[in-house]
């Protein structure tokens, strides 16, 4: 007999498969709604650098980075990356020449709170955020800002970061701060981005900072004080600034689909539904669902395991009932990053997997289809169709009323500006995605292409590409130099539909849209 998850799954994929076999109107006839949010999107370590200079204390990348230079291929750090704290004038015009009305950025922690905590605020940086947002809102485009994109403090690391209890409010001392000093001009805020990437490969794995290796009891304690502070900084935020600001805020998660292997195999099916439970609804479920608390399956499988392991208690620690409140609701959109997808099969051990770990307790293998188009980094596969799936999935199990944003979206390759596979990446999601808008009744409000320029892309260093802008970091001044994929995104702003003849592959000469 089905279980009540394979079913949510199976009429996501049942529902998707009647529309395409119907076709419809077909793409090419969809266009963007007036007041869509177009944007593009940024991260302060990625792009700032000035590591150490106006005051900026230390991140906790900064830190890692310097210790250990063998950590990237490159043996590259953020230190000058793409120079924004002394270019953001070049950033701002590049932004305002593809058109679109909205720019996520976010704030260094750091350089704004040297030490980490509110009793020491950097002028310097109040200044350097001001100008950047004076900039965008006299160049007419909107800011939406991001409190913690990944760059903490390090002494707050050294305390032991989101492992640790008190960073719920020293979180909620930072937001404070920085929604008294930009919330006049900033209406539209994200507390935290990719929750699931931060805590399970930094806390519980080595591929992010801090590299804590800490599986099965680090990643389940930084999921648990992230949620929340992202809660207390929403409940700051709606309580004491939002009647007089007048603003909304939200939070970022981040998705692959997690497509079946075998679409008739219940047990696939299965896998795939446990994967997404796990890997998204541990970080969604407590903020949109109706019921609040970590997804029934997620909190059964760590409790089960925990105990078959001799643990005394479970690795996933337990809200409290007014915490459960406190989280449910908190959350003013869905914001979404979503990139790529895997097939999905169920699996009791592999090779690559820590015990304990969340892969472990998820038990799920995960592998690409070798069909997919691999243009970049060897864990990146194109597949459009995952990208309508994994919204109507959201949409099926946290209902039509709370509004997706699309915060995050874009391909890695290695570099050039003529990037035909990037252009056809966007023509493809962004085709997938009116189709979940339209045809599917999603309800998607905005959306936000990763990302403006290259910049440092974490553990990949410089040698992975996302941008639309093209940086030549071996030069002084960090040309920039526009993409196809950049004249090709200002297109599809400009006119709002996808036009996916207005730059052709000339590898390719159709498009794919099949389910």
């Amino acid at each position: 007999m089905a279980s009540s998850r394979q079913v949510v799954l199976r009429a996501v994929l049942a529902s998707l498969s009647v529309l395409s076999a119907r076709g419809a109107s077909g793409p090419g006839n969809y266009t963007f709604p007036d007041g869509f949010m177009f944007g593009v999107a940024t991260a302060a370590y990625q792009i700032e650098g000035a590591w150490n200079e106006d005051g900026k204390g230390e991140s906790m990348w900064d830190t890692y980075v310097h210790a250990h230079p063998e950590y990237t291929p490159d043996r590259s750090t953020g230190d000058v990356a793409t120079d924004s704290y002394h270019k953001y004038m070049d950033d701002v015009a590049m932004v305002k020449e593809l058109g679109v009305d909205y720019y996520r950025m976010s704030i260094s922690w750091p350089r704004l709170l040297p030490n980490g905590t509110d009793n020491n605020i950097n002028k310097a940086a109040v200044r350097y955020y001001r100008k950047v947002i004076k900039e965008l809102i006299k160049a007419k485009i909107i800011p939406v800002v991001t409190l913690f994109h990944w760059d903490l403090p390090t002494p707050l690391m050294d305390l032991g970061g989101w492992a640790n209890p008190q960073m719920v409010n020293y979180f909620r001392d930072y937001a404070r701060v920085v929604f008294n000093l930009f919330g006049d001009v900033v209406k539209t805020w994200t507390t935290m981005n990719e929750l699931h990437q931060h805590c399970i490969y930094g806390y519980g794995g080595e591929y992010f900072v801090p590299v804590l290796k800490s599986h099965g009891v680090g990643e389940y304690l930084c999921v648990h004080y992230m949620l929340l502070g992202h809660a207390a900084a929403y409940h700051l935020y709606d309580k004491e600034f939002r009647p007089t600001q007048k603003g909304k805020i939200g939070l970022t998660l981040d998705a692959f689909w997690a497509e079946p292997k075998n679409s008739s195999n219940p047990d696939d099916i299965e896998a795939a539904e446990r994967y997404l439970q796990m890997h998204l609804g541990t970080f969604a479920h407590p903020i949109f669902s109706k019921q609040g608390d970590y997804p029934e399956v997620v909190r059964n499988r760590v409790d089960k395991l925990s105990l078959q392991q001799g643990y005394t208690r479970s690795r996933l620690p337990y809200f409290t009932p007014e915490e459960i409140i406190s989280l449910r609701g908190s959350s003013d959109f869905f914001g979404l990053n979503h990139y790529t997808s895997f097939l999905m099969s169920p699996s009791n051990f592999e090779e690559t997997w820590a015990i304990p770990s969340m892969d472990s307790d998820t038990g799920v293998k995960l592998e690409q289809d070798p069909k997919w188009p691999k243009p970049g980094s060897d864990w990146f596969s194109v597949y459009p169709p995952g990208f309508r799936k994994i919204i109507n999935w959201i949409t099926h199990e946290y209902g039509k009323e709370i509004p997706i944003i699309i915060t995050e979206n874009g391909l890695t390759d290695f570099g050039g500006v003529k990037d035909y596979a990037r252009v056809d990446y966007f023509n493809e999601y962004l085709s997938q995605m009116l189709q979940a808008m339209y045809a599917d009744g999603c309800n998607i409000q905005g959306y936000f292409a990763w990302t403006l320029m290259d910049d440092f892309e974490w553990k990949d260093g410089y040698t992975s590409k996302f941008g639309l802008y093209h940086v030549d970091f071996d030069s002084e001044e960090k040309t920039r130099t526009p993409k196809l994929s950049a004249i090709n995104y200002r297109e599809i702003v400009r006119t709002k539909k996808i036009n996916f003849n207005f730059i052709k592959n000339p590898t390719s000469s159709t498009h794919s849209n099949k389910l």
